[in-house]
């Protein structure tokens, strides 16, 4: 993240990023894209570049439209804001508690990652409960 990027402003640009995962906003997404973001999932798979990320959600959009992030805290911890949450989806493979990463640089999303909210993940990224 921008050193002396205030809290609450990474914290807004996560917010919007997301969103825009929740109106299947594609150029609403691209454009809180940095050119190289990456997307990486709770199975460690990476998606790398922009165009990459976009053709990724578009295709995730088309086959689940009614998937949504609810988030409940958001976090600063150093250099990546810290989400704690869930999703929701007709497809309960996709639908329960969940925990994100995003990596903010110059009010762009460089890198978003989801977690499944487990307490080794929360030990990880420092989540308390």
């Amino acid at each position: 993240m921008v050193e002396g990027m205030r809290s609450a402003t990474a914290k807004a640009i996560v917010s919007q990023f997301n969103d825009c995962i929740n109106r299947r906003d594609i150029d609403g997404l691209s454009r809180l894209m940095t050119d190289d973001h990456v997307f990486i999932d709770s199975a460690d798979t990476m998606i790398s570049g922009k165009a990459r990320c976009v053709e990724a959600w578009t295709g995730f959009f088309r086959t689940f439209p009614d998937y949504q992030n609810h988030f409940e805290r958001l976090l600063l911890t150093a250099g990546e804001v810290v989400v704690v949450g869930r999703s929701a989806c007709s497809d309960s493979h996709l639908a329960g508690p969940a925990l994100w990463t995003a990596s903010v640089e110059d009010g762009l999303i460089a890198q978003w990652r989801v977690y499944e909210d487990t307490p080794a993940n929360r030990a990880q990224l420092g989540v308390n409960g």
